[in-house]
């Protein structure tokens, strides 16, 4: 047991208090003998506080000859400083072996004032050198990493948060502090969460996991796909593993992710347009090969596609009128050659004037069913897209893209697509009326 050697009540607290301390510490009275050697300093060292307590200095047996009057010198010179001092020293273990210890010394004052011993905490370099890293890694983590990093606790919300992460939130970073994810993400909290509940169950994950979210910004709500990797966070001073949190790093993937999807899609829908031409060249009828290219289209683009062609009125006083030519997924009864009366200003009037695509999508507050039965379409119908179908110069007719309320809004690149399909539709129609002898 740690102790001084005189059987005092304090001296007994003290000494315990000292032996319940992670760092090892001992501490010399004026002349430089030693009053209190803990449990540490005896792990690192070798030497018991019985054998320690008492010696004067580490002459003759925790410090070579050569070295010894150097270490007393620096380590007595605390008394006569203000503040504390550090120094590396190589000490002598009881087996024989060396080893170096980086220390931090201090003065202790009497009562009078005047210097009354020094005491001296000290730890393996190896350890103190392994204990600064990591706080280091921790600053750097949390002010200059080039990811975010946000350390959440046992209730899932933020309790540190980098200065990347906080520039993801488009928020400060203490503002972020405390705050339920759900108040932070529009899109994508409750898959953040049960990530984070199953690690804090589980443990860390195993491979970094890929999430779309979107973050609620002072400049609006922002689409991002974030890379993630979870660590349960456990206290190193329990002595079962207790949770502290899990520490949540990310890493903003969306433009590559973006890219790669992309690709992906331009390299079905090309797929797509080689099939159909395979198919729709063993069609004794062009137009039949029309409403084949529009089955092939379909294809994870859209829920439904309808076929306008421009028909010459009865009347040869009027102008065309449009008549519905196909549509696929094929009703149940057939619709070809029913002329559609679209009210003006109507998508596919709107593409027929311009020559050019036309996107339309469901108003919010306005019940999708009418807005589609008002024009037309499938009453699932929530998102729009009119292509005009031109050939040899000449305007043919419209081609119209339905997409249902779970599938995205039409983009510029759906309308490419929808206009490349357009193309040869209208290729095949233009076929069609030759060999009918139509004009």
């Amino acid at each position: 047991m740690s102790a001084s050697g005189r059987g005092q009540p304090t001296d007994d607290l003290l000494a315990a208090l000292l032996d319940g301390m992670d760092a090892a510490l001992c501490a010399f009275d004026s002349d430089g003998v030693i009053t209190h050697w803990n449990r540490e300093a005896e792990r690192i060292l070798g030497w018991t506080a019985a054998e320690a307590v008492g010696r004067k200095g580490f002459a003759g047996w925790a410090a070579r000859a050569a070295d010894a009057q150097d270490v007393e010198d620096r380590l007595m010179g605390a008394q006569e400083v203000p503040g504390r001092q550090v120094h590396e020293f190589a000490l002598l273990t009881k087996d024989g072996g060396r080893v170096l210890v980086r220390t931090q010394s201090a003065g202790v004052p009497g009562a009078d004032g005047r210097p009354a011993g020094v005491y001296c905490a000290f730890s393996e370099v190896h350890a103190q050198i392994d204990l600064e890293r990591s706080i280091a890694l921790s600053e750097a983590l949390m002010e200059d990493a080039s990811w975010g990093v946000v350390l959440v606790d046992v209730d899932l919300r933020p309790a540190v948060v980098n200065a990347h992460a906080a520039r993801a939130f488009g928020s400060a970073r203490t503002a972020l502090l405390g705050r339920p994810l759900g108040d932070l993400l529009t899109q994508g909290a409750e898959e953040l969460e049960g990530a984070l509940q199953h690690v804090l169950a589980e443990g860390s994950a195993q491979a970094p996991l890929e999430l779309w979210v979107s973050v609620r910004t002072p400049e609006g709500v922002r689409r991002r796909c974030w890379r993630c990797g979870f660590l349960r966070l456990g206290s190193p001073l329990a002595e079962e593993p207790v949770p502290l949190g899990v520490g949540w790093l990310f890493q903003d993937i969306t433009e590559a992710r973006r890219t790669a999807l992309d690709t992906a899609q331009l390299r079905f829908r090309t797929g797509q347009l080689y099939r159909a031409g395979r198919s729709a060249a063993e069609c004794e009828d062009p137009g039949e090969a029309a409403a084949v290219r529009l089955d092939f289209a379909l294809a994870g683009f859209a829920d439904h596609a309808l076929l306008d062609v421009l028909e010459p009125s009865v009347d040869p006083d009027r102008a065309p009128r449009l008549v519905r030519h196909a549509v696929s997924p094929p009703p149940l009864s057939g619709q070809g050659g029913i002329p559609v009366r679209y009210e003006p200003g109507h998508p596919a009037l709107q593409a027929l004037d311009r020559i050019g695509s036309v996107r339309a999508t469901a108003p919010r507050g306005e019940a999708a069913e009418a807005w589609a039965r008002d024009r037309q379409w499938p009453e699932n119908a929530a998102h729009v897209l009119c292509a005009v179908l031109r050939s040899r110069g000449r305007t043919l007719g419209v081609l119209t893209f339905v997409r249902a309320s779970s599938r995205a809004v039409f983009e510029r690149a759906d309308a490419e697509y929808a206009e490349e399909v357009a193309a040869r539709v209208a290729a095949d129609l233009d076929l069609a009326r030759s060999a009918q002898g139509k004009p």
